[in-house]
């Protein structure tokens, strides 16, 4: 028998006809299970948890079948109460399956510690923007006998001396205790 006689015998049409007729049901098969094993059409919205602790946070999303993700937060908002949300991906309102992982980006205690950095000997002119580069603020000047003019003698934060290399939250107050341009002891 010849191919192109076997192509047109009945056992041939047959076995292909039955392939065809198993292909369309498998892949029948195929596609309710993949409707019933992704919930297809079914979702969740997404709360906003902008502002809430994490407890409440957790609570919101078991009750939405939804699962938390806590990322790390080093940038602390004084807007938001320590430890609470302060971003959350997906957004509030959003559609999403069930169980999926929403990532939140907490608050947290407080600002994060810097190192001071050395203005001894320093002029104002040059320390105050060092400061504020560094997130401090510049607390209270106080002018001492002694010949440099505008320049740092010492630092001190909350009535303590300060050196370089010590760590303070960020923007704390630093004040400076500056030369006033008189000889010491002078009367001038």
């Amino acid at each position: 028998m010849s191919l192109l006689g076997f192509l047109k015998s009945k056992v041939f049409l047959k076995q292909l006809a039955l392939a065809v007729v198993a292909l369309v049901v498998i892949v029948f098969i195929m596609l309710k299970w993949l409707n019933i094993s992704t919930n297809h059409g079914e979702f969740e919205t997404v709360p906003d948890l902008k502002g809430k602790s994490i407890e409440v946070a957790n609570i919101e999303l078991k009750e939405n079948n939804l699962v938390m993700e806590i990322l790390d937060s080093s940038n602390f908002n004084p807007d938001y109460p320590k430890f609470s949300v302060i971003e959350q991906d997906p957004d509030a309102g959003k559609q999403v399956k069930e169980n999926r992982k929403i990532y939140l980006t907490l608050n947290p205690s407080g600002y994060r510690k810097v190192m001071v950095p050395e203005l001894k000997e320093r002029t104002l002119r040059q320390a105050k923007p060092t400061l504020e580069a560094l997130g401090f603020k510049l607390g209270e000047l106080k002018y001492v006998d002694n010949i440099a003019i505008d320049v740092v003698l010492k630092m001190t934060h909350d009535g303590q001396e300060i050196a370089a290399g010590d760590m303070l939250p960020k923007t704390s107050k630093i004040d400076l205790v500056l030369g006033n341009g008189k000889r010491p002891g002078s009367t001038e």
